[in-house]
């Protein structure tokens, strides 16, 4: 599920980031897995996390590890508007900030898109201009990361695209020669 009230959202929840603060207006995928798979959970229970778009990498006031704890609670006050008795469902909870990937996974600055999904950075500006094709002026060096389209997560389809892109230059070149 998606919360986000409006393109206005998203925006003010970029610039609030850009402006180093925690968005105001939080812009919220939501996944509960235990939907698919009842294993995860004790009987009765679920799993739900929220992916929320548009953190600031550094704090304009405080640190994340100050910071958790009120932000945590204003995203599951932001569920809440939608789900009144979410807060009183939940038995505990966690926040993983971008601090926190970063020093969990090693992504820089925590982005698991490794560019911000924003228009400027997307398509075939991903990840840069003249870069979308998988392709570098290196020879055979080639892109395949969450930052070439169509973007970051778990989807697998960076490497897919620059896989077959790989098959065809093989196939043009074995033509050509």
């Amino acid at each position: 599920m998606w919360l986000n009230p409006s393109i206005a959202s998203y925006e003010q929840a970029w610039r609030d980031a850009a402006d180093g603060l925690p968005s105001r207006s939080p812009v919220m995928s939501i996944q509960i897995p235990t939907l698919y798979d009842d294993t995860i959970a004790p009987p009765g229970k679920h799993v739900l996390s929220i992916f929320g778009m548009y953190a600031p990498v550094h704090p304009r006031d405080g640190t994340w590890d100050e910071l958790r704890q009120p932000v945590g609670e204003a995203l599951i006050d932001a569920v809440t508007e939608y789900a009144p008795n979410f807060r009183d469902a939940i038995e505990q909870w966690q926040l993983f900030t971008p601090l926190d990937i970063e020093r969990r996974v090693g992504i820089t600055d925590g982005n698991i898109h490794h560019l911000d999904m924003i228009p400027s950075q997307l398509f075939a500006s991903r990840p840069l201009p003249g870069f979308s094709d998988y392709r570098t002026p290196i020879e055979n060096l080639w892109l395949c990361g969450a930052g070439t389209h169509p973007g970051g997560e778990v989807s697998g389809m960076p490497g897919h695209n620059a896989a077959q892109a790989i098959l065809a230059d093989e196939r043009g070149i074995r033509a050509a020669g």
